[in-house]
C-alpha cells in the first residue's frame, strides 16, 4: 500500500486545466519521479500534495487518512515535507539558524523530547554544509542552498518529501552528489517525490508509468482549444508528463557570520 496518494486530481483555474484526472502513488523508501516540461503542472501536484492548492475534484490519502481538507500545517506535522522549486531558504540567516530553526518549530508537535540542537548539528553534517554552517545563506552557491534547504526540510522528520527540481542552477557532479544523498534517506525508509522537467533523467529510473491516461512510459500529446499550451492531462507541446519510480534517487563559499551579527 502507497504512503501517499493522489486520486484522480483536476484542477481548473476557469477554463484551464492544469491537472485533468491525475494519479500518482509514493512508497516508503522509494523515489517518485514527476516527469515533464515546464508547464505541464507539477508543481500544481505539489500543492494539491501539501495543501497549498485546493482540487476542483479528487483527493489526497496519506497513511490511509483523507487529508483533502487538511491545512498545509497539518499535512507538515502528520510528515509531509517539501522543498520549492525557487528556494525558499531564510537567506538572510546562517545555513544552521536555518535548519535549526525547523528544528524548534517541529517541538510544537513533536513531544519525543528530541534535542532541536542535536538535530541541526547531525543534519548539517550529513548533507554535507557542515563547513559552511556559520555563512549567510544568501551568499552561497546554489548547490550549497539547495542542500540547507533540504537539511531543513528534513529537519521535520518527514515520512514523505516533496522535492521540486532539486537540480535546477547545478551542473553534473552536484547533481550526482545530490542524488547520492538523497538514496541515503530513501535507504532509511523516507518516501521522496521528485519532480524533474528535464526528460534526459528518464535514463537514470525505471518502471515508468503516466500521470494521466495512456500507455505508461509516454501520454501522446495534443493540444486542446483553449488551454493556453496546457493541456489538462498534463501534456504540453506534444509532449508528455511522465511518472517513474525506482529505488534509489539517481560547492561552497559565501560570506560568514561575525561574532557581532544578529542571529
Amino acid at each position: 500500500m502507497p504512503l501517499l496518494s493522489a486520486e484522480s486530481v483536476t484542477v481548473r483555474f476557469g477554463g484551464l486545466a492544469a491537472l485533468n484526472d491525475a494519479s500518482l502513488a509514493v512508497e516508503a523508501g522509494k523515489v517518485t519521479g514527476l516527469v515533464g516540461p515546464n508547464g505541464a503542472g507539477k508543481t500544481t501536484c505539489f500543492n494539491v500534495i501539501t495543501g497549498l492548492q485546493p482540487p476542483t475534484s479528487g483527493r489526497i490519502v496519506f497513511d490511509d487518512r483523507d487529508v483533502t481538507s487538511k491545512s498545509p500545517t497539518r499535512r507538515a506535522r502528520m510528515g509531509i515535507a517539501r522543498t520549492f522549486q525557487k528556494l525558499e531558504a531564510f537567506g538572510t540567516l546562517s545555513a544552521y539558524d536555518n535548519v535549526l530553526v525547523a528544528a524548534e518549530m517541529r517541538r510544537a508537535w513533536d513531544k519525543s523530547g528530541f534535542d532541536p540542537k542535536k538535530v541541526a548539528d547531525d543534519l548539517v553534517e550529513r548533507v554535507g554544509i557542515g563547513s559552511v554552517r556559520d555563512y549567510i545563506v544568501s551568499t552561497l552557491p546554489t548547490g550549497t542552498a539547495r542542500l540547507v534547504e533540504l537539511a531543513r526540510a528534513l529537519a521535520l522528520d518527514p515520512r514523505v518529501l516533496l522535492l521540486d527540481e532539486p537540480s535546477s542552477g547545478l551542473n553534473e557532479d552536484e547533481t550526482g552528489e545530490m542524488a547520492s544523498l538523497l538514496s541515503e534517506f530513501v535507504a532509511d525508509g523516507l518516501g521522496i517525490l521528485l519532480v524533474e522537467h528535464d526528460h534526459r533523467r528518464r535514463d537514470a529510473v525505471r518502471r515508468p508509468q503516466s500521470l494521466g491516461d495512456g500507455l505508461p512510459a509516454r501520454v501522446p500529446g495534443r493540444m486542446q482549444p483553449g488551454d493556453h499550451d496546457v493541456a489538462g492531462d498534463g501534456r504540453r507541446g506534444g509532449r508528455s508528463v511522465a511518472l517513474v519510480r525506482r529505488r534509489g534517487a539517481e560547492g561552497a563559499g559565501g560570506e560568514r557570520r561575525g561574532a557581532g551579527d544578529p542571529s
